[in-house]
C-alpha cells in the first residue's frame, strides 16, 4: 500500500534569508530528500502545515492526529520540528491509532547541506517499514517509543527517559 508522509514544517524545511538573517518556510524539501536518497518505496506526501513546532497550536496537532486516523496507509511518517516532537508523538499515541507512525525531524535545515535531515528521513523510512504498530520518534539513527523519549536540550540529541 505504501507510506503516507505528512509534512508539518520544522527545521527540515526551513530556509535562510540572507537579507534579514532569519529562517523561513517556502516549500517542503521532502520530495527532494526522497529523490536524493534514491527512494524506491511508494510514498504519498501531504503537506499539512509549514510551522516551527514551537508555534504549533492544539488545532494543528488535532489535524495531525485526524490525518493519521483518516489516511488509508497503515505506515505513516511525520516530519516535525524537534522542540515539541515528543508532545505530538504522545498525543498521537494516546489516540490509539492502529498503525505504525514515525515522527522525524532535523536539527539543521536540509538546505544548509550539512543537515541531518537526509539521514533521519532514511532512518524513518526503514523504521516505519520494520517496526510493529505504534508511535515512534526516529532521530540520529535510533528509534524511540513515544512514551519513552526526551530531547536533551544540552546535547541536542534525543534519548530514552528510562
Amino acid at each position: 500500500m505504501g507510506i503516507r508522509l505528512l509534512v508539518t514544517g520544522g527545521t527540515f524545511d526551513k530556509e535562510y534569508d540572507m537579507i534579514n538573517g532569519k529562517l523561513y518556510f517556502n516549500d517542503t524539501k521532502v520530495i527532494e530528500i526522497l529523490e536524493r536518497g534514491r527512494n524506491t518505496t511508494k510514498v504519498s506526501t501531504r503537506t499539512l502545515m509549514m510551522v516551527d513546532s514551537l508555534e504549533m497550536t492544539d488545532e494543528d496537532r488535532e489535524l495531525i492526529v485526524s490525518q493519521c486516523q483518516k489516511c488509508d496507509e497503515d505506515k505513516i511518517i511525520i516530519t516535525h520540528g524537534t522542540d515539541t516532537m515528543c508532545e505530538t508523538a504522545m498525543l498521537i499515541k494516546n489516540a490509539a491509532i492502529d498503525k505504525t507512525i514515525v515522527l522525524t525531524g532535523a536539527m539543521i535545515p536540509y538546505t544548509f547541506g550539512s543537515s541531518d535531515g537526509l539521514y533521519n528521513m532514511g532512518s524513518a523510512m526503514a523504521f516505519v517499514q520494520t517496526l510493529p504498530k505504534g508511535v515512534y520518534i526516529a532521530m540520529n539513527g535510533r528509534f524511540f517509543h513515544a512514551d519513552n523519549v526526551v530531547k536533551n536540550r544540552k546535547t541536542g540529541y534525543f534519548e530514552p527517559i528510562k
